[in-house]
């Protein structure tokens, strides 16, 4: 299973729609993980119309989304347990901050920093796709790949 992770769009304050190369990704990946921080909810009603979704409230998100998203997801893929979380607090302390909500998760994905990560720390692959609309703490704008197999997990971040 491949699968798209995006976090920290932001639409409509940083972009007016997300990149063409996350659309053109979107045709490739079986299901699109967002970890937070969509502002409105158009951009989630598009996202659920193109593949299966998988999503968490940000801390910018409007109350609207807050209404029907989760501040934080577990789902399966394969074997591999997969917790969601936004991430909260200081970008300094995120990794502790979010392996502190989960038990026994083999992935945690986040955002909130907009920095991407793809590291594996004590058997967890902690993984921030960073944010494809937004450079205010990063070099690039970025998106995350996720391949599942029943054997294996293998992160990708993607600059655009």
């Amino acid at each position: 299973m491949k699968i798209l992770v995006i976090s920290d769009t932001h639409i409509p304050r940083s972009a007016h729609d997300l990149p063409d190369a996350i659309y053109k990704e979107i045709e490739n990946v079986d299901m699109i993980v967002h970890a937070g921080d969509f502002v409105e909810k158009e951009v989630y009603d598009k996202l659920k119309s193109l593949r299966e979704l998988k999503a968490v409230c940000g801390n910018m998100d409007s109350g609207e989304l807050g209404r029907i998203l989760k501040n934080k997801e577990v789902f399966e893929v394969e074997k591999f347990k997969i917790g969601l979380i936004h991430g909260y607090g200081a970008p300094a302390n995120l990794v502790e901050t979010v392996k502190s909500e989960f038990k026994d998760a083999d992935v945690i994905i986040f955002g909130h920093s907009h920095s991407p990560m793809n590291e594996e720390r004590g058997g967890i692959l902690f993984f921030n796709p960073g944010s494809p609309t937004d450079k205010i703490f990063a070099r690039n704008n970025t998106y995350g790949i996720l391949e599942i197999t029943p054997k294996k997990i293998e992160g990708k971040i993607v600059k655009i």
